[in-house]
């Protein structure tokens, strides 16, 4: 069966996976830019698209942030990554924070209490509007992917969400050096989860420190 995938995703010292206040503007909330500058600078997000103003970077979070695409068939996200918008849709003019062309170029299931009909972006990305519990979306996302893996893309409640199911087989969580104090956090009420995943670390010279989690499997 397809693996389950987390990658690139970043929290701050104190566990926050976004700061509080997300808006327009301010997709991250109060932690600007913070949780994400190592990934920008690297060479598979220039490729991507993110602007930066330095050279990009072929190291070590370079040779992390590559694995995020190979292999995936399909996204599943949460509605705060897909926008700033709370609640019914107020209308159906806002398509993502990626322009015409989204990053994706998969199919992309939103989970939301308000789902809205399926928005075809060039590229080959599509996204599902869906209200799901995780094993119901997992399903629905498979069948989108073909054979290939099923990415989680956050938010921190998402993946969370996704982690209290069980549902997740790798996970790879980037340690940003910096304390948020507010916002989203990823390990509330994941007590011992340790114990499901052998875990490796790889310090980065940016400063982050890489954490891959790998599911213990049972004989």
């Amino acid at each position: 069966m397809s693996l389950v995938r987390v990658h690139n995703f970043s929290i701050s010292l104190d566990g926050f996976g976004t700061g509080e206040g997300q808006q327009l503007d301010a997709p991250f909330g109060h932690a600007g830019s913070r949780l994400v500058d190592w990934a920008v600078g690297t060479r598979t997000f220039r490729d991507m698209g993110i602007p930066g103003e330095t050279e990009a970077s072929f190291g070590v979070d370079d040779a992390f942030a590559s694995r995020t695409g190979p292999g995936i068939g399909a996204e599943i996200m949460g509605r705060n990554k897909f926008g700033p918008q709370r609640g019914p849709w107020e209308d159906e003019e806002w398509k993502g924070w990626w322009g015409d062309n989204p990053v994706f170029h998969t199919p992309v299931v939103v989970l939301t209490h308000h789902p809205r009909p399926v928005l075809e972006m060039e590229g080959g990305t599509t996204f599902h509007f869906v209200d799901a519990d995780p094993v119901a979306a997992l399903n629905q996302a498979r069948a989108l992917a073909g054979n290939l893996d099923i990415r989680i893309g956050g938010g921190a409640s998402t993946v969370r969400q996704f982690l209290a199911a069980d549902l997740i087989d790798h996970m790879h969580i980037v340690l940003v050096p910096i304390v948020l104090g507010r916002g989203e956090r990823l390990w509330d009420g994941l007590e011992g989860l340790e114990q499901r995943f052998d875990i490796e670390t790889t310090p980065s010279p940016s400063g982050v420190l890489h954490l891959v989690f790998t599911r213990r499997r049972t004989r």
